[in-house]
């Protein structure tokens, strides 16, 4: 498996690479030179899988031979360790529950993933692995869980002043061992702002740095696990299947986008959002108009310059304009 840079198409890297690096120099995002197709027969076939099984189908098609598949198997086993069940509200609504993890947020399915396969290309390193992350709320909570007591790895989280959950900040601050929490005096763009200011700052280049979120595509991958876990479940696969999803840095959106890529019948998205909507802006006006987020009570989407767009912009083959 090659990535590339939404930046520079040109320049590639490995899997390994990608994950321990996080972001690219050129401060773009890493993207799949290729997304393969999963079989009909996969597709048609959901239901004779379990949710791990299926995970590790995904993986070893979008991974290649990367990976040897007894250690991508131990992987996936070790990371995909709790259900994605829907509930039926009516006929044809339905919610995807992602809180059964231990950090109660989506997120741990990527967290979980993600430490999994870090501890996997780091094994054999010496120096230390940092890992920065910025959160809003959700993100730090399983990324401390997910790499805690991780051999090797240092995780520090930047989060928001007053601007998480008494539950979110327990998450992040009291586990202590390999898990710092820095609280900043701003928001979560200031928070990321700083995460990816690091990458490019040269004093730093003597630490080893990487980053948990979704900016990582490590991050990103596992949760289009659950989007092919939702549509197995239907039992009425003839109506047009449409995700509505809460957004904030709108990976979880991106992710969804990346399973419909690989051949999931999914009709549409609808990217929910609350104040901090400039991605909807730009899907009614075309101008993406970044701009500082506004605190409400969803803070976890309180983002008011999604990273993920750049990769939204790229699976669809726009051309970013710095718009």
């Amino acid at each position: 498996m090659k990535l590339y840079s939404t930046k520079n198409r040109t320049a590639t890297v490995t899997l390994a690479e990608a994950v321990m690096k996080g972001l690219p120099d050129d401060n773009g995002l890493f993207m799949p030179t290729e997304i393969p197709q999963l079989s009909d027969d996969f597709i048609n076939n959901l239901d004779k899988y379990s949710f791990s099984e299926m995970a590790f189908q995904i993986c070893k098609t979008l991974f290649g031979d990367t990976i040897p598949l007894v250690d991508l198997e131990t992987i996936i086993n070790n990371s995909v360790t709790f259900p994605a069940p829907i509930v039926e509200l009516d006929e044809d609504k339905k919610v995807l529950e992602l809180w059964h993890g231990p950090s109660l947020a989506f997120k741990d399915f990527g967290a979980r993933f993600m430490s999994q396969l870090m501890s996997y290309f780091n094994r054999n390193e010496t120096k230390e692995l940092v890992i920065l992350v910025a959160t809003s709320g959700d993100t730090g909570g399983a990324v401390a869980a997910g790499f805690y007591k991780a051999l090797g790895i240092k995780v520090v989280i930047l989060y928001p002043k007053g601007k998480v959950s008494n539950l979110q900040e327990k998450q992040l601050t009291t586990l202590g061992e390999n898990i710092t929490a820095l609280e900043i005096d701003g928001t979560f763009d200031d928070c990321q702002a700083l995460v990816k200011q690091a990458f490019l700052d040269q004093d730093l280049k003597h630490i080893r740095l990487s980053s948990a979120n979704s900016i990582n595509i490590a991050r990103l991958i596992p949760q289009s696990f659950y989007y092919f876990e939702a549509y197995k479940q239907l039992k009425n696969k003839t109506k047009p299947v449409v995700f509505a999803i809460p957004s904030g840095n709108f990976g979880n959106l991106t992710a969804g986008l990346l399973a419909q890529k690989m051949g999931l019948p999914v009709h549409g998205f609808i990217a929910a959002t609350n104040d901090n909507n400039v991605v909807p802006e730009y899907l009614e006006t075309g101008r993406f108009v970044p701009r500082p987020s506004v605190r409400t009570i969803s803070n976890a989407m309180d983002v008011g310059n999604p990273s993920n767009f750049a990769r939204m912009l790229d699976l669809y083959d726009s051309v970013w304009n710095d718009m």
